[in-house]
């Protein structure tokens, strides 16, 4: 097994952030991709112009996942190709990968992740904080676990290699991201009880008991419905700033 070294390794994850820089309809982020395995493949093919040429080419195919799930098929074709796999079945995993890479990050992220941070920072500039406090917090908290996301991606991509399919199912990504969207639920609970407790009670002690009583009802709400939850989620938030305006409007 051949090893390029720790430096083409953090050179090839750091390169990953740039994935969806070349995006397009035929290769989508394809072309990132090859783009991030650059230095790994450098180091494998020195002084085979002819094999580097191939490699790249076949990373350079269509390749589609989430964002930051890729990170961890990048880790994976990286062990790959040092083991000297058969590039036919280094594509095949590929191909395996990418619709589960896909389907998890969105679920994880988009309707997990995200969303429960936007809602605890939203609760935060409600209970008082000033505007760039919570922009600062916002940013800090969904960034670190993007972050972490993709670290942890990489390093169990290089480790595993084609078998990331065993600690991918040890994590429990999709019970993950559902546990996110029900905390997303019950922040969305806690936000509109502070939306209405400020409406209606200023800052005096029913803002804290209607923001409580919001936060239970989401958290149990959450806890309710599972996989599910990103339905409620939506209707939610839409009732909530529905509710918010016509309090607004009327007080």
């Amino acid at each position: 097994m051949k090893n390029p070294g720790r430096r083409a390794h953090l050179s090839t994850f750091l390169r990953s952030f740039l994935i969806q820089a070349s995006w397009n309809n035929r290769t989508m982020i394809g072309g990132g991709f090859a783009f991030a395995m650059l230095p790994v493949l450098r180091r494998l093919h020195r002084g085979d112009p002819e094999g580097f040429r191939e490699a790249l080419q076949r990373h350079s195919e269509h390749f589609n996942a989430h964002p930051y799930m890729a990170d961890l098929a990048l880790g994976a074709a990286c062990r790959m190709e040092e083991e000297e796999r058969d590039p036919e079945e280094i594509r095949r995993f590929k191909l395996a990968v990418r619709g589960p890479l896909g389907s998890l990050g969105d679920a994880l992220i988009w309707v997990g992740w995200r969303p429960a941070t936007v809602l605890a920072a939203l609760v935060l500039a409600l209970a008082g904080a000033p505007p760039g406090a919570t922009v600062f917090f916002f940013l800090v908290l969904y960034n670190l676990g993007h972050l972490a996301l993709r670290a942890w991606g990489f390093r169990v991509g290089l480790e595993w290699g084609s078998q990331v399919g065993n600690p991918l199912r040890t994590v429990a990504l999709p019970k993950q991201a559902d546990r996110f969207a029900a905390v997303g639920v019950f922040l969305l609970g806690g936000l509109v009880g502070l939306a209405l407790g400020r409406s209606w009670a200023g800052d005096s002690w029913p803002l804290l008991l209607l923001g409580v009583t919001g936060g239970i009802w989401g958290f149990w709400l959450g806890s309710l419905v599972g996989q599910r939850v990103w339905r409620f989620t939506f209707w939610g938030i839409s009732g909530a700033i529905g509710l918010i305006f016509l309090v607004g409007w009327f007080g």
